[in-house]
């Protein structure tokens, strides 16, 4: 039976979807699941919640724990699956500087884990330590899989796959709830079913969704005639607007896609803010209500001998149950484009669909996307590649071209504030960075 080793181990939710999945799947039920993680109390609160699911499973699989970085080559060793959940500097104080410093420039943003200011900080002192992890599985797992579930996605997954020999597939939520979401936008959900047709593509976050069909019909003149008639203020105002504008739905929420491109969150302009109805400081506030939660949440989770879990939608069990059985399964996947999206750069990191089972992750070739939404991805791509050149590099002026070149940033602040803004988040964020030159 395999081996599964969860790095961020203490992100326990989420833990549980990925790990009570796994133990809910026959391929997957008698594997020994390694949990490792730098936080002792979140790491032991993961432990004996997944103890008590395996116990009230049969007790097939073998659950062990390693705490701290001396023990991570243990918690890596022989693994065939790693999954990755790390937030490298949580909410405090790492997720408070990337907003806080950004506002005293005047720039504003909403989640800041995958794009603008706030995701290349985020990657800046995420690639590290992903890099360690690589060294180590090199070295201990050479064979295993690396499915990487933390943001910024594009850079931590692009990072791995061009500077590493690690196997590395990049996961997201998005890609599986996209056509579901837009079908209930436009009062369309009654359509939402096994015979639903949809083709998507592009890179995280960005994707786009090219073709959604039912029983051989195009069902966007539909959607787009209904969202037409849509008059009253709601939660996915953006990519609606983005849809009428560029022709195609996006994966991606709202609030996210708000702060990729520059025509949303201005200050000249703060009026669009109520019109698109855009959350501001989005993410902080979610890492507040998480935390309160948390508190109520604990016992409920780790203290009930009699917790279950139901099998979820995340991509992460699906995909280790088609390796070991070799029973094909089509997931949405962050990979090296090498190709696949013919107008995108190659080395460049993007979601396609991709087919798996014994042999691994085989990517789907694409071919040009629409050339808005190709144009569209470059302007993210632009600062996803200088933030992976700063991050192996260790130079500093490839952070301040990722930062003028993304959408957000240069539509808001001079060159020389942006340098600035910078040098102010590296000074804040001393402890967390290598020493740039």
């Amino acid at each position: 039976m395999p081996k599964i080793t969860f790095m961020g181990a203490g992100s326990t939710v989420f833990a549980k979807n990925v790990l009570g999945d796994s133990m809910l799947t026959p391929s997957l039920a008698e594997s020994t699941i390694a949990l490792y993680d730098i936080d002792a109390q979140r790491l032991e609160e993961s432990y004996l919640m997944l103890t008590a699911i395996n116990n009230n499973l049969g007790n097939k699989a073998k659950i062990e724990k390693y705490c701290g970085v001396e023990n991570r080559k243990d918690a890596l060793r022989g693994a065939n699956y790693v999954v990755n959940a790390i937030q490298v500097g949580l909410y405090e104080p790492c997720t408070v500087t990337d907003f806080e410093v950004p506002k005293k420039y005047g720039l504003r943003q909403t989640i800041a884990d995958t794009l603008g200011i706030g995701g290349i900080f985020r990657a800046l002192r995420t690639i590290p330590v992903m890099m360690d992890f690589a060294h180590d599985m090199e070295e201990v797992c050479p064979d295993a899989w690396f499915l990487n579930y933390t943001n910024p996605m594009a850079m931590l997954s692009g990072a791995m796959q061009r500077y590493t020999g690690v196997k590395t597939v990049g996961l997201c939520h998005s890609v599986q709830v996209c056509a579901k979401k837009l079908l209930k936008n436009v009062g369309m959900e009654d359509l939402y079913d096994d015979q639903l047709q949809w083709k998507i593509a592009g890179i995280n976050h960005m994707a786009w969704l090219l073709e959604i069909s039912k029983n051989g019909k195009d069902l966007y003149p539909e959607i787009k005639r209904r969202a037409a008639q849509i008059t009253e203020k709601h939660d996915d105002m953006v990519r609606m607007e983005i849809m009428k504008r560029f022709g195609y739905y996006v994966t991606e929420s709202s609030e996210h896609n708000a702060e990729y491109m520059p025509f949303f969150i201005k200050d000249k302009y703060p009026e669009l803010i109520d019109r698109f109805n855009i959350p501001l400081d989005e993410y902080p506030r979610r890492c507040v209500n998480q935390i309160a939660k948390w508190e109520k949440q604990r016992d409920e989770l780790t203290k009930d001998p009699h917790l279950t879990h139901e099998r979820t939608h995340e991509y992460a069990s699906y995909i280790m149950e088609a390796m070991e059985t070799n029973i094909p399964y089509k997931i949405g996947g962050n990979v090296l484009n090498n190709g696949l999206i013919t107008n995108l750069p190659r080395n460049a990191c993007v979601e396609v669909p991709c087919l798996v089972d014994a042999s691994g992750v085989t990517p789907c070739y694409v071919g040009d996307l629409p050339e808005q939404c190709a144009a569209m991805n470059r302007t993210n791509i632009n600062v996803q590649l200088l933030t992976i050149e700063a991050a192996m590099t260790l130079k500093k002026d490839c952070i301040y071209q990722a930062a003028m070149l993304d959408p957000h940033c240069q539509s808001e602040l001079s060159i020389d504030d942006i340098v600035s803004m910078c040098d102010d988040l590296i000074e804040a964020h001393e402890g967390w960075l290598p020493k740039y030159i």
